[in-house]
This record gives structure tokens, sequence and C-alpha cells, in this order.
């Protein structure tokens, strides 16, 4: 059976892009295309892979944002998992019948012009994952 999810990518909280970069662009891995997302408190600098998922690098920019937070808790590091889902909402509404614990009751925009919402890490033994919809796609 094939699942409804797919990867979309996988966020690592960076203290800076520039530092972040340093690592990936030895790997062969780039450009990285930089966009700023207000609603979140982040700048992300992501690499575009061969099977269409992507790496995102989050940079905090503020001090109270939850990347922000995060880095001072456990330091850069792997902070999400996101995955592509075809309908936002209705998975939402599945996830919080079956109940699992949502951070996000409703999506909101986020980077690349997708909506998205989270599931709370305690629901996911310990693992922020992210919901992702490209905006006016049932994909």
């Amino acid at each position: 059976m094939k699942s409804k999810f797919t990867l979309d990518h996988i966020g690592i909280a960076v203290e800076t892009l520039e530092k972040g970069n340093a690592f990936y662009e030895a790997m062969g891995l780039g450009p990285m295309h930089v966009e700023d997302v207000p609603s979140e408190k982040v700048r992300v600098g992501f690499y575009e892979l061969d099977n269409g998922a992507r790496i995102e690098l989050l940079e905090p920019t503020t001090e109270d944002s939850p990347i922000a937070k995060f880095l001072k808790q456990r330091g850069p590091g792997v902070q999400q998992v996101c995955l592509r889902v075809p309908d936002i909402k209705s998975t939402i509404a599945e996830l919080k019948a079956k109940g699992i614990q949502m951070i996000n009751d409703e999506p909101r925009l986020g980077a690349g012009d997708c909506l998205v919402a989270f599931v709370h890490p305690k629901s996911a033994g310990g693992v922020l994952i992210e919901l992702s919809q490209p905006r006016g796609s049932k994909t």
C-alpha cells in the first residue's frame, strides 16, 4: 500500500546560514537558495536534492524564535522532518481523531509558498514533524 506521505525536507538548525553552508558546499550541494519566513522568525537556506527532497538550514532571525530556543537547548542539528501531504486540513483532522497532539490545529503559510502545520514531538517519539502542502495543489 502506497503512503500518502512524501519526504519533503529535513530541517537543520544552524547558528548562521553561512556556517551551515560551508559543510554542504564542501559536499557539492548547491547553490543554496535563501528565503525569509517572518511567520516562523527564521531565515531558510535550502538545497534541492535529485529525488525532489530538500535539506533546509534554519537560522533564527529573532532571539525568541523557535529555532533560537532549539539552538540554546540542543545546539545545531536536525530540528524537524517535513512530510508533504496531499490535503493538509484532512490530514490534521485524521491525526487529531487518532489522538495525535498537534502544535497547529490550522495550517499556516510557511517557506516555499506551502501550507504547514506541526505535530507535537510528544506524539512522534520526540521528533518534530512538519506537514506541508504546496498552496493551490493537492499532490
